[in-house]
């Protein structure tokens, strides 16, 4: 089984498994806001034994009863080879350290102040976020962050023209006021009008 386009999920295409996806995830992300990490994995390993067992022991009764030679109901699944061979663990940590070494660089940049610019915008960033944090915690952020994912792409696609007039007009206000500050700060340099 293919895995769905991360595309198609978020733009409903197909309603049986964007709505199995989005139900799952939330249901997990308000367990975790809800209960401890440990208790979510320890009910979510006890709920899938629980299944797993429920069903051997089913297909167990009616082999009984049938008298067949069935086998084991989880057979095929037992008999699969899920050894990660070495080139391709390898490969996966080759992949994951270039990602880990440019954090790490932009990491030094960042905190060694490299660009001021760039040092002072993380600074604000993250005053800004002990605001945010001392509002929120992660679970709800990411809680808030599924339900935007899943609705804003839907309402955006069905209400394109009427969303890009109006952020048009708001760019149009914000260029205006951002001219007028400039125009009255000292030392500023003027961009010629484009």
């Amino acid at each position: 089984m293919a895995l769905p386009d991360m595309r198609d999920l978020i733009f409903w295409r197909d309603v049986k498994k964007t709505g199995l996806v989005f139900s799952t995830t939330l249901i997990l992300l308000l367990s975790l806001a809800a209960f401890s990490v440990i208790s979510v994995v320890s009910y979510l390993i006890l709920a899938l034994l629980s299944v797993t067992i429920s069903f051997r022991v089913y297909k167990s009764v009616i082999q009984a009863v049938q008298k067949s030679e069935d086998g084991h109901p989880f057979k095929a699944y037992l008999d699969l080879d899920v050894a990660l061979s070495s080139e391709a663990f390898h490969s996966y940590v080759s992949s994951a350290m270039v990602h880990v070494n440019r954090a790490l660089k932009l990491i030094m940049r960042l905190f060694l102040v490299e660009d001021l610019v760039d040092s002072l915008k993380l600074a604000v960033v993250m005053w800004l976020m002990t605001y945010v944090g001392a509002i929120f915690n992660g679970i709800t952020l990411l809680i808030l962050g599924e339900l935007l994912v899943f609705s804003v792409p839907v309402v955006y696609e069905k209400y394109k023209t009427q969303i890009d007039h109006y952020v048009g007009i708001a760019r149009d206000q914000i260029k205006s006021i951002v001219t007028k500050v400039q125009a009255k700060l000292p030392g500023v340099v003027k961009k010629k009008p484009e």
